[in-house]
C-alpha cells in the first residue's frame, strides 16, 4: 500500500513518510476531539426560584386537595347511603316566593281598572256620526242610479246568473299605412 501513496513532497522512503503521515493527522484529528472552545457560547444558569415554580406547585396541591376533599365528602354520601334504607329525597315541590310579587299584583289591578274606566266612558259616548244622513245619501244614489240605468237593477242580476257566453275569435286582417297586420277580436254572445 506504501506503494501506492503519493506523498506532496518528494521523499526518498514512501512507506516512512506514509507512517510519518498517518501518525500526524491521527495526533491532529485527536487534538481537534479533545479541543474546547475559546468563546464561551453557553446560556446563562436558570435561577432554582425559576426551575422550580413554587407558585405552580403550590396550585397543584390545592387542587389536589380539593379533589380529595371533594372525593372524601363523595365517598362518605355513598356509604350513607349504603347503610340507610335506600330512601331518596327526589320530590322538587317548592314554593316560588317572589320579593316583588305584592307590587305587581298592584299594578296589575290598577291598570285593570284603568281598562275598564276607559271602556266605560267609550261605551256611554253617543257617536259623533249621523249615521241617519248616511243611509238617506245612499237611498237617494240608489235612486239615481236606477233612474240613470238602461235596465233595472234587479233585471241584471237575473240575466247573469242564467247567461252563457261563447266567444268565437274571428281574425280578419287589414293592410295599413305602415304594412302591418292588425287583429280584431269579434266575440259574439249566445
Amino acid at each position: 500500500m506504501h506503494r501506492s501513496y503519493q506523498p506532496l513532497k518528494p521523499v526518498t522512503n514512501r512507506y516512512l513518510q506514509q507512517r510519518w503521515d498517518q501518525n500526524k493527522y491521527s495526533d491532529h484529528r485527536r487534538k481537534v476531539t479533545s479541543a474546547l472552545p475559546v468563546v464561551d457560547t453557553r446560556g446563562m444558569r436558570t435561577p432554582a426560584h425559576v426551575q422550580l415554580k413554587l407558585k405552580k406547585l403550590q396550585l397543584q396541591n390545592e387542587r389536589r386537595s380539593t379533589i380529595d376533599r371533594d372525593n372524601h365528602l363523595l365517598a362518605s354520601k355513598l356509604a350513607n347511603i349504603m347503610t340507610s334504607k335506600g330512601l331518596v329525597d327526589h320530590r322538587n315541590q317548592y314554593n316560588l316566593k317572589s320579593l316583588n310579587a305584592d307590587k305587581r299584583r298592584e299594578e296589575v289591578l290598577l291598570v285593570s281598572r284603568q281598562n275598564q274606566a276607559i271602556y266605560q266612558r267609550i261605551t256611554s259616548r253617543q257617536s259623533e256620526y249621523r249615521h241617519q244622513l248616511w243611509l238617506d245619501d245612499w237611498e237617494r244614489a240608489e235612486c239615481r242610479r236606477d233612474n240613470i240605468s238602461r235596465y233595472p237593477h234587479g233585471l241584471a242580476d237575473k240575466q247573469r246568473s242564467t247567461r252563457k257566453v261563447k266567444f268565437e275569435i274571428n281574425d280578419s286582417s287589414d293592410a295599413s299605412t305602415n304594412g302591418t297586420r292588425e287583429h280584431v277580436q269579434v266575440v259574439r254572445l249566445f
